[in-house]
């Protein structure tokens, strides 16, 4: 009969299964897999037991002995080291002390992952096989290597057509590579930077260690980058900045490729106001916006899209749609200086930033049902933000700032917002454009 693999754990004792989760946290961390790449004279890895004491002996043998038992069942990919206990006691007993890895296989094959490992290594030699210095990303990566596949060879493939190719001058829709097509891209992108981060490494290609501190010092940079711009998009979409908006732009940017432009979608309120022939809601790209003259006094800029088609009737005013976080596209246009421009987001920390960053290129720009009695007369509808901002605004009026700090530090309850097509219309349409 097979001995209890369990025995032992409530005394507290190492058992298999204490083995096998330790040796599932280093697979988890990539350390095994990177032992198989470059191996760090770590193994054999001795591991030492948790085992019973003389006094635990005289206590409880049976226990013991089923502990011990299981520990030499679970043997074979790993060896067994004993002490003796008890002799002074019980009489001498050799017990399980310790185990030992001979190699990071042996390990790998107890964690239950032998066929995981050498598809890791299949995958790791065909991206050396396109270029020696991806394997410094290989060692960084292990894991993410395992669960990319074959498309991280497809990932190397466009990395190294992009050193070849620098400012390409065309859309990554024409990017004609085998199996690459823009979706790939999109949804590769850092991996692609990361993969190209280790060609432009200046380290020799058969040194490992030292390619791999490179790559990691420039991952981490572009993972700042990225983060930082991320932040700013979800925020103001960098408003004021050249830089562009979406993570698709920026890299499109950074490698040279054509992109988009923004567009501007933008609503005529008057209906003598003529744009462009009898279209009353029309879309251009932002450069053409930046250009335009238009006989209007005021500018009502929504994130909502239904906002923004029912907004009513009003003489010389203009209605813009932001579509959420979109409003670097107002950032040249310098016609809307000459116009009283109000802004309607939503009352949380970031309609506050969204509205701040505006101003930093619109600074006359005015809120509107961004106050504390639209908050409260609409409690019954208020949602939680999932990540509130901290930043430090400093384009904001005295109510603004107060309700910004209000809504920050949990006054009203925890994370709170306000949703703006949550607000009702005949206290909206009150309050707008008068």
């Amino acid at each position: 009969m097979p001995a209890d693999s369990s025995a032992g754990r409530t005394q507290g004792w190492t058992t298999p299964a204490d083995l096998r989760t330790l040796s599932l946290k280093a697979w988890s961390s990539g350390a095994l897999l990177r032992e198989l790449l470059d191996p760090s004279g770590a193994y054999p890895r001795r591991r030492a037991l948790k085992r019973p004491t003389a006094a635990a002996l005289l206590r409880d043998y049976a226990a013991a002995r089923a502990w011990a038992a299981g520990l030499f069942d679970a043997a074979g990919p790993f060896t067994l080291e004993t002490t003796e206990v008890g002799r002074n006691t019980i009489g001498a007993n050799h017990l399980p002390s310790a185990v030992v890895f001979v190699s990071a296989q042996d390990e790998i094959a107890f964690a239950g992952k032998a066929g995981d490992a050498a598809r890791f290594v299949e995958l790791a030699e065909g991206l050396a096989g396109l270029d020696p210095m991806f394997r410094a990303w290989a060692l960084r990566r292990p894991l993410k290597l395992l669960d990319l596949g074959a498309d991280a060879l497809t990932a190397g493939r466009i990395a190294l057509w992009l050193r070849d190719n620098p400012e390409p001058g065309v859309y990554v829709r024409q990017l004609s590579l085998p199996g690459v097509h823009t979706k790939f891209i999109e949804g590769n992108r850092t991996v692609i930077d990361e993969l190209l981060g280790t060609l432009s490494a200046e380290t020799a290609a058969g040194d490992a260690p030292e390619a791999a501190a490179v790559l990691e010092a420039a991952v981490e940079q572009m993972a700042g980058v990225e983060q930082a711009a991320g932040v700013a998009a979800e925020a103001g979409s960098l408003l004021g900045q050249p830089s562009p908006r979406t993570p698709a732009a920026r890299f499109a940017a950074r490698h040279g490729f054509l992109h988009p432009p923004e567009l501007v979608r933008f609503r005529s309120l008057d209906a003598a106001l003529q744009l462009l022939g009898n279209a009353r809601d029309v879309t251009v790209t932002a450069d053409a916006f930046s250009t335009m003259t238009l006989p209007v006094t005021k500018v009502l800029i929504t994130e909502n899209l239904v906002n923004f088609l029912a907004l009513p009737e009003r003489p010389g005013t203009l209605a813009i749609y932001g579509g959420g976080y979109g409003f670097s596209s107002l950032r040249d246009a310098a016609w809307l200086r000459d116009c009283e421009v109000l802004y309607w987001g939503d009352v949380d920390t970031h309609g506050f930033q969204i509205l701040d960053q505006l101003r930093a290129v619109h600074p006359h720009v005015v809120s509107v049902l961004m106050d504390e009695a639209t908050l409260l007369a609409h409690r019954d509808v208020w949602g939680s933000e999932p990540a509130p901002s901290t930043a430090a605004l400093d384009r904001l009026t005295a109510g603004e700032a107060a309700l910004y700090e209000k809504l920050q530090n949990d006054a009203h309850g925890r994370a709170v917002r306000l949703e703006q097509e949550l607000i009702r219309w005949d206290w909206a349409s009150a309050r707008l454009l008068g």
